[in-house]
């Protein structure tokens, strides 16, 4: 359409040149060669057009596909499988045999990734043999026999000991499980007994913390082993990979076997919770695991009180700057601690503890100000709070009165009046005497202020009465 009219327009011209002295051929070969030059201009325009519509398709979204992934298998060349009869159907002194025979058919591994629709007649035959096994051991007794152990290692060997694939995401964002999809292991179907922690498939991560956790139930000269290897993978996690997926697993196994740990604490479970369940909170995707790590912390100051200084410092030197979601994290661990802290240690971490929540108080982000202010909703936090309050008002008093004022949240106003509130019944002269010495501050204040403006204004009269400004290269005579 805008061509037709440009067309139109351009017909209507040729009378109006006329009038003005030139020939109507001179003018009709004059806008023939516009005519041209604006089709030659138009056709060069779409052709941009079709290459930017092109240029989309060229880059397809595969993130959903990476949800899946397989580990790494050596997969065999004769996978074609033969349907055993049924353990159930078969004369008691036969079934050994037969069990044998349906482990070793297990250990035929099967490709779900690259041609998933391949060998699924003997798929099903593998899954439903490792189905009926399982089935029949735990309703049988005494069925594993002395020449079926070695056969059990070996299919679990060939089935769990894997090669796992790469993260599908590094070094990117860290893992949220609220938005985002976990990656399933395509091979599932083959892999329900026992898996490494590191798998990015919460099934796998799920059955393997129930099988260690059995483990190191049963095997009491694995125990101290086992803890080991854990802190070796903390330790790798905490200071040279920041990944790994089965670090709440992990902290969710290890929170059972603090409960059992018995009194007085060992030394080494001792350094175990300030040199790796402590810088744990450093991690970045600390959100991912905290829930765990905040229940381990609290069973160690459940069983020994007097850990709590060295955790609420160590936790102080870790708070969170810039990351305010981290920061609420934080107060709600802090929160966890104070329900369970002796009033004897209580009196030693509160004036840095108290110096931190004012500050917290005063965050521009209204969940962190808002998160701090439900500390005084907690019934045993204020009777500490009114055991000390000669300490904790002055600490807290500059920030409540101050953002009572001046914070842009509605919501922050009505928690800030209900801990001055609070503060008011408990002891009414001392809040008085904070009010006072708060008012008193400001006008030191605004007189500091003021003799700061009036210095400067002396230094600027100073200048401008300086003979050697006129004499200057750079100043200019007025």
């Amino acid at each position: 359409m805008p061509n037709k009219n440009k067309k139109e327009k351009v017909s209507q011209e040729p009378p109006k040149a006329g009038k003005s002295g030139k020939s109507s051929k001179d003018v009709q070969d004059n806008l023939d060669m516009e005519v041209a030059s604006k089709k030659s201009s138009s056709t060069v325009v779409p052709a941009t057009q079709i290459a930017k519509i092109k240029t989309p398709p060229v880059q397809p979204v595969v993130k959903k596909e990476k949800r899946q992934s397989s580990s790494r298998f050596n997969l065999a060349n004769n996978r074609e499988l033969q349907k055993l009869l049924a353990l159930k159907d078969v004369p008691p002194g036969e079934q050994e045999k037969l069990f044998i025979q349906k482990l070793r058919q297990c250990c035929v591994l099967f490709d779900f990734v690259s041609d998933p629709l391949s060998d699924l007649k003997w798929k099903e035959v593998k899954r439903a043999a490792l189905s009926e096994m399982v089935e029949y051991i735990t309703h049988n007794r005494n069925v594993i026999t002395e020449p079926i152990y070695p056969e059990v290692v070996h299919m679990f060997a060939v089935n769990m000991f894997r090669t796992l694939p790469p993260s599908s995401n590094p070094t990117g964002a860290e893992f949220d499980p609220e938005e985002d999809e976990p990656t399933l292991e395509a091979a599932w179907p083959h892999l329900q007994l026992l898996e490494l922690f590191d798998s990015e498939d919460p099934r796998e991560r799920d059955f393997l913390k129930t099988t260690l956790h059995r483990i190191y139930g049963k095997f009491l000269g694995l125990r101290a082993y086992i803890r080991k290897q854990i802190n070796n993978i903390f330790y790798r996690f905490i200071y040279e990979t920041e990944h790994h997926n089965g670090i709440a697993e992990l902290l969710e196994i290890l929170g059972s076997i603090i409960n059992g740990f018995a009194l007085p604490l060992k030394e080494e479970h001792k350094i175990f919770l300030l040199k790796v369940l402590l810088p744990l909170h450093k991690v970045k995707s600390l959100s991912v695991y905290h829930p765990q790590l905040a229940y381990c912390v609290v069973q160690f100051l459940e069983k020994d009180s007097t850990l709590t200084e060295p955790v609420v410092m160590a936790l102080l030197k870790y708070w969170p700057k810039t990351h305010s979601p981290k920061e609420v994290m934080f107060l709600n661990e802090l929160e966890e601690i104070l329900d369970v802290i002796e009033p004897s240690e209580f009196v030693k971490v509160m004036e840095p503890l108290f110096r931190q929540l004012a500050k917290c108080v005063s965050s521009p982000h209204f969940q962190v100000a808002e998160r701090a202010l439900y500390y005084w909703n907690n019934e045993y936090i204020m009777s500490l709070i009114s055991d000390n309050a000669a300490k904790i008002l002055p600490i807290m008093f500059p920030s409540l009165y101050r953002n009572s004022k001046t914070h842009w949240n509605k919501t922050i106003h009505g928690l800030i009046y209900n801990a001055l509130k609070l503060f008011m019944e408990m002891n009414q002269k001392l809040f008085d005497d904070c009010t006072q010495q708060f008012k008193a501050e400001k006008v030191k204040e605004k007189l500091k202020m003021k003799e700061r403006e009036e210095a400067w204004v002396k230094i600027e009269n100073l200048a401008k009465s300086n003979p050697q400004k006129r004499n200057s290269p750079s100043g200019s005579e007025q």
